[in-house]
């Protein structure tokens, strides 16, 4: 259930909705992160479920001391309405028993909203890679073919590889089984992809293959790659794109080591 910050509803209308999904590695979410923080978005609202593991804590993009005490939840959403984007952060995992739930009011409220696209930030085991995976860069998108009537060319243009369909009994080659679709370590990802097929909702999937550790490296190229075909920010002029990094990211190991230790 959305609700909104102030008293009047925002309008979504022909909005791109932008949003991870949690998974290996937090990718998607540090992707967010980056997003929300060099567009300087405005908070919206937020998300109101028990879908969710609860969180509340200090304001993660804080730019002075007078916005560093306000109270942020686990999953909120943020409009740069110059640009008609919309972030929707997630921050704490989905309950496990209430996966499917999630994913159906997600779906629900994309529909209700009028989002002209749906852009789905994600991460998948690299170890569990298949031989044809192995190649290329390590990024692979999906499209929903009602998404892919309307973007269809210009992904073709940037040349990106769709995410390859693999046998469920790799080695096996007498055509018995499906290739089918399979993202270890990407949460709600395949399900909200297949959710939306089934839903005729225009949504993408951008994905990176990665392992847990230091994962910014890995979100500044998520979100670059991601940049190529949204263009968020597009400064030819000035050199290569700025990413803002948010002031929260100072703790994200935690705190430095205390000199008493030695």
């Amino acid at each position: 259930m959305f609700i909104a910050t102030e008293s009047t509803q925002p309008s979504f209308k022909d909005f791109t909705l932008i949003m991870p999904a949690v998974a290996v590695g937090n990718v998607g979410q540090l992707a967010a992160d980056l997003i929300v923080s060099t567009l300087n978005m405005s908070r919206a609202g937020y998300i109101h479920t028990d879908c969710l593991i609860p969180m509340a804590g200090n304001n993660p993009y804080t730019t002075c001391r007078e916005d560093a005490e306000e109270l942020h939840t686990a999953a909120e959403v943020y409009t740069a309405a110059e640009i008609k984007v919309a972030v929707l952060q997630i921050r704490t995992p989905i309950v496990q028993t209430k996966s499917k739930k999630f994913r159906k009011l997600l779906v629900s409220w994309i529909k209700a909203s009028g989002f002209s696209r749906t852009v789905v930030l994600s991460s998948s085991h690299a170890y569990q890679r298949d031989d044809q995976q192995l190649q290329g860069a390590p990024l692979r998108y999906l499209v929903t073919p009602t998404l892919l009537k309307v973007s269809g060319d210009a992904l073709k243009e940037l040349g990106w590889r769709e995410m390859e369909r693999v046998s469920a009994f790799p080695g096996l080659t007498d055509g018995s089984a499906e290739p089918r679709l399979y993202i270890p370590g990407g949460g709600i990802t395949k399900g909200l992809f297949t959710d939306s097929c089934a839903e005729d909702l225009p949504l993408a999937v951008v994905l990176l293959f990665c392992s847990e550790g230091d994962n910014i490296p890995d979100a500044f190229t998520l979100v670059n790659h991601l940049n190529d075909w949204l263009h968020l920010q597009d400064k030819p002029s000035q050199g290569p794109n700025k990413w803002k990094i948010p002031t929260s990211w100072r703790l994200l190991f935690g705190s430095g080591i205390p000199p008493a230790l030695f």
